[in-house]
């Protein structure tokens, strides 16, 4: 599949993506790319942002790949079953966010668990850093297997965001290009 021939969604996570962030780069770079905007990135409300994701799939006028990271994983993993059968081609979830059992995450955050088990009727990457404070890598690798997804070990990457050093991560469009030639 080539960038031009999809509609690529990209569903920031908790706060949204700030300037500089790897995704409001993609957004800005990818001829097909856009984010996916919420109403309040630093409130966010479980249902409302599954249904925006819905919408935007629902919307989509080509065939759809998914770039989510951060709480835009578990949004993107809930409204999966909501979606319409064969749109989406594909997704890449990045640094999945253990709302089940990280401590001292926001009330508004937690509120998104349970995370559905379910295979992803679509195929998937997992990219997982094996520091990550929101998830312990064994806990990545697990949902992953329960949703069918590749597992990308990302080493010690942080939470893979501008806090952890990773604005334009070169790294990641090398993947989205593999990605994207094997759909």
């Amino acid at each position: 599949m080539k960038i031009g021939n999809c509609d690529i969604l990209i569903l920031p996570g908790y706060a949204g993506s700030e300037d500089g962030h790897w995704q409001a780069r993609w957004a800005e770079r990818l001829s097909t790319g856009r984010i996916v905007e919420q109403d309040d990135w630093h409130h966010p409300d479980a249902p409302a942002w599954r249904a925006r994701i819905v919408s935007a799939v629902t919307e989509a006028t080509r065939p759809v790949l998914l770039i989510a990271h951060s709480l835009g994983v578990v949004a993107t993993v809930q409204a999966a079953s909501d979606f319409p059968p064969g749109v989406v081609r594909g997704a890449i979830l990045v640094a999945f966010p253990d709302v089940e059992t990280t401590p001292n995450l926001p009330a508004s955050v937690t509120a998104f668990a349970p995370v559905p088990r379910e295979p992803l009727p679509f195929p998937s990457l997992v990219v997982a850093s094996r520091n990550d404070p929101y998830c312990a890598y064994d806990r990545a690798e697990d949902f992953a297997a329960a949703w069918g997804s590749v597992v990308v070990d990302a080493g010690e990457s942080g939470h893979i965001n501008v806090a952890s050093g990773h604005g334009p991560w070169p790294e990641g469009l090398m993947r989205l290009a593999g990605f994207m030639k094997d759909l």
